[in-house]
């Protein structure tokens, strides 16, 4: 007998976020939605369930903009990187856009978080945060 295959239920777990840069970021995606639909759409949709909280109050363990993030996606080799706004991305340099599918995915979970993500290839992923270092 056979058994039918079960999908997984996405993971979206409850993200935190300063309100600096739930600001910038809120300005940054609505402005993006002309030219980068699909991402600006996702990253709004993490705003909109993001819970703001006041910056002083953003635990170190979070991923804000400028934070270096260990992390490791569906069986992939660990990748460290840190989270820039789009003008400041350089993959050469290990700095990844918000605007961009993993950017969007890693803002505002903490260490030990998964979170599903399409890839841009469209393939559902999932990502652990495995560490954050927060600039100094």
């Amino acid at each position: 007998m056979t058994t039918p295959e079960t999908q997984q239920p996405h993971l979206t777990p409850q993200i935190l976020l300063g309100a600096a840069d739930h600001q910038q970021l809120m300005e940054l995606a609505t402005a993006g939605l002309d030219r980068h639909p699909e991402v600006a759409e996702e990253l709004l949709s993490e705003l909109d369930r993001a819970s703001v909280i006041s910056d002083d109050e953003v635990p170190q363990d979070v991923v804000r903009m400028g934070s270096r993030v260990r992390y490791r996606a569906d069986g992939s080799a660990e990748r460290e990187v840190t989270l820039v706004y789009p003008a400041d991305a350089n993959i050469d340099e290990g700095k990844i856009s918000v605007m961009t599918p993993v950017g969007t995915a890693l803002i505002g979970l903490r260490s030990g978080q998964s979170i599903d993500w399409l890839t841009r290839d469209g393939r559902q992923q999932v990502l652990t945060v495995l560490d954050v270092t927060q600039r100094a």
